[in-house]
């Protein structure tokens, strides 16, 4: 690739080719899986196809092993690090929570400070519970009109530095579900003035690496580690995702880390989907995502001219919490037309046909990315007119916050592990909660474990199950009752 950033040879994908060459082999299985190349399982093979299943393998010599890559896994890694601009890449086949829960259990042990948002994906919570770290939480400022949080004040991040001077990092989210990003060279650079790592929760920022004109990304800042999910917008199989190292992160270490919790039977459908993508995006993500930019303006401008709804962009943008904003997320608020987010993402779904990313109490989010066409934007934007025309409604009574912020008693794994009961809801107010209540998507705990349950929680968790957020996290399905600390 003549005049490219790249210093290997992007055209190449060694596990597809790996895979490939053992098809053509037709190698008699004595191994695992036992499908045996789809014949044990017709309808499996009829359903998802020959080639699919036939290449289902385990880890045998001429295919390498994830859990010490020496040979065609090692090169893919490379590769990717390469494409990335990272010291090193490792394949995760236990989507981007392995590779979060990786960067957490990295820098992170018991009784250690980790500075963070509390809008963080789940994923960061439970490694806490897994290592016993504890958070310093940022509370993120929150635009009052829209009800979202936002990104990390770099005054705010500074105070939580020098208030916790023996913290081992600091937490980012670059970009946020809604296309916020902080000021990410800023606060690498704080972090590592105080001896503290960086660690970046890039899962819906992979275009960052590959478009012009978009928010800078965590190795391109200087982050440690960065994790990246390619099944969102890189178009890899989904729970596929890349975990990145920047130059003095200790790779072997990561590497034992990763082994601790991900398979031993690493899916080589998903390592062949990372190796694929990865070499797309090398080859074509510039392009790619320049169109897929363009389609997101293009669709802000038609549905802003609709009148009612609000779709954000890089008008938010002020310096500090909002220092910079991902354009091809495409957020929109929905508060003004007399509807709920969920409200407008369940009819867009039973009405027409159109499944967007997720809706919440006042937005919903339409992922744009490698495999959208410019005719499937034009219809979402149609319905919303008609949505608008047929459904609008007064607003009145109609919630707005996204982010209550937390009344932290204890650490997550305090807490999660402690003598608990199961109450009901209502009786719960004032107690310390055990166990996590979101909404997902987008996965960002209402509740933790080691928080405080107020009024105000509880009033927003029955408004959303009221809206038909769907609501994941307690030990009852139903979030009728909660677990909390005894004696708390």
């Amino acid at each position: 690739m003549k005049g490219s950033r790249f210093k290997l040879n992007q055209n190449h994908a060694p596990i597809h080719e790996a895979l490939e060459t053992f098809r053509r082999m037709r190698v008699v299985p004595f191994d695992v899986p036992g499908h045996k190349r789809g014949r044990g399982n017709p309808e499996l093979t009829e359903f998802l196809g020959q080639k699919c299943v036939g290449v289902d393998v385990n880890s045998m010599k001429p295919l390498d092993n994830l859990c010490h890559p020496v040979s065609v896994i090692r090169e893919a890694e490379e590769l990717a690090a390469d494409a990335f601009g990272a010291a090193h890449a490792f394949l995760m086949v236990g989507g981007t929570t392995s590779s979060v829960q990786t960067m957490v259990l990295t820098a992170c042990k018991r009784g250690d400070e980790i500075i963070l948002p509390r809008n963080v994906h789940r994923s960061v919570l439970n490694a806490l519970v897994l290592c016993g770290a504890i958070p310093v939480y940022v509370n993120p400022e929150v635009d009052q009109r829209l009800g979202i949080s936002l990104g990390m004040q770099r005054e705010q991040v500074a105070k939580a530095i020098k208030e916790h001077p023996k913290a081992v990092a600091v937490l980012v989210n670059n970009p946020t579900y809604y296309g916020i990003c902080s000021d990410l060279r800023a606060i690498v650079k704080m972090a590592h003035e105080a001896g503290m790592m960086c660690l970046v929760d890039e899962a819906h920022g992979t275009h960052f690496y590959f478009g012009g004109g978009l928010p800078v990304s965590a190795m391109e800042a200087g982050a440690d580690m960065a994790s990246v999910s390619m099944h969102k917008s890189g178009g890899s199989l989904t729970q596929s995702s890349l975990l990145l190292t920047g130059p003095d992160v200790h790779a072997g270490y990561v590497r034992q880390i990763i082994n601790l919790t991900q398979t031993t039977s690493g899916s080589y459908l998903l390592m062949s989907s990372l190796d694929i993508s990865r070499r797309n995006l090398a080859q074509r993500g510039r392009q790619i995502f320049h169109q897929v930019a363009d389609m997101a303006e293009y669709a802000r401008e038609e549905i802003n001219a609709i009148g009612g709804y609000y779709a954000f962009g890089k008008e938010l943008v002020n310096g500090n919490s909002v220092f910079d904003f991902d354009i091809t997320k495409l957020s929109v608020h929905t508060l003004d037309i007399g509807l709920a987010g969920i409200e407008v993402y369940d009819i867009l779904r039973d009405e027409y046909d159109i499944q967007i990313e997720f809706g919440d109490i006042g937005n919903i989010l339409a992922y744009l990315s490698i495999g959208d066409r410019a005719q499937e934007v034009e219809r979402l934007v149609s319905a919303l007119a008609e949505i608008r025309r047929r459904f609008q409604t007064d607003g009145t009574g109609l919630l707005s916050q996204e982010y209550i912020d937390p009344q932290v008693v204890t650490s997550p794994q305090d807490a999660f592990y402690a003598d608990k009961c199961s109450l009901p809801l209502r009786e719960t107010e004032g107690m310390v909660c055990s166990e996590f209540v979101m909404c997902y998507p987008p996965g960002i705990p209402i509740l933790a474990p080691g928080e405080r349950i107020t009024a105000e929680i509880l009033d927003y968790i029955e408004y959303a199950k009221a809206k038909g957020c769907n609501m994941t996290g307690p030990e009852d399905p139903d979030i009728l009752k909660l677990n909390v600390l005894t004696g708390r």
